[in-house]
């Protein structure tokens, strides 16, 4: 953002400090403007024909400007990625305990991505795999539901589950 000399335009179209449109100025008059009132002549508009330019406090508005800007990362909430990994041939105690952490990271706000590797000739039969998938989405489908549905990338297959909101 330009302000006072660093404005290159001849010719503003300039806003006073109320909001009000004061015409078309050279930059001169709107420099000269700014400073009887104790303010910054604020370049808003570069690309406009000709430029608008406001007169404005403009140590006051950077700091509400940063105050806005922490006040939004404060209300932001951070969404990580869990990865949980599983076999073709899990067994059903093993299943259970990777099903509770992903309801778990799910019911947290985090997403899951559920991943299958295939060893050996286990690619062959990538069904198996899906099925598993498949039925980890239908038993998390209270606290997530499907983001992406499993599909195969080299020689492992995943899904991505995303929490409901129910806020």
């Amino acid at each position: 953002m330009f302000v006072n000399e660093s404005i290159r335009a001849k010719q503003v179209r300039l806003i006073g400090q109320n909001g009000d449109q004061l015409g078309i100025k050279t930059k001169f008059e709107a420099l000269d403007l700014a400073r009887n009132a104790n303010l910054d002549l604020v370049l808003v508009a570069p690309n406009a024909k000709p430029p608008v330019c406001r007169i404005m406090d403009y140590g006051k508005y950077r700091y509400e400007q940063q105050k806005k800007d922490r006040e939004a990362r404060k209300n932001q909430k951070v969404i990580n990625l869990k990865e949980i990994r599983l076999s073709p041939t899990i067994e059903e105690h093993d299943f259970n305990t990777k099903l509770r952490n992903a309801i778990k990271f799910l019911s947290k706000g985090d997403k899951v991505k559920a991943s299958i590797r295939f060893r050996g000739r286990a690619i062959t039969h990538s069904e198996i795999g899906r099925k598993v998938l498949e039925r980890l989405a239908e038993e998390c489908k209270e606290v997530g539901v499907i983001e992406a549905k499993p599909k195969m990338e080299g020689r492992s297959m995943f899904l991505i589950l995303a929490p409901t909101n129910e806020k």
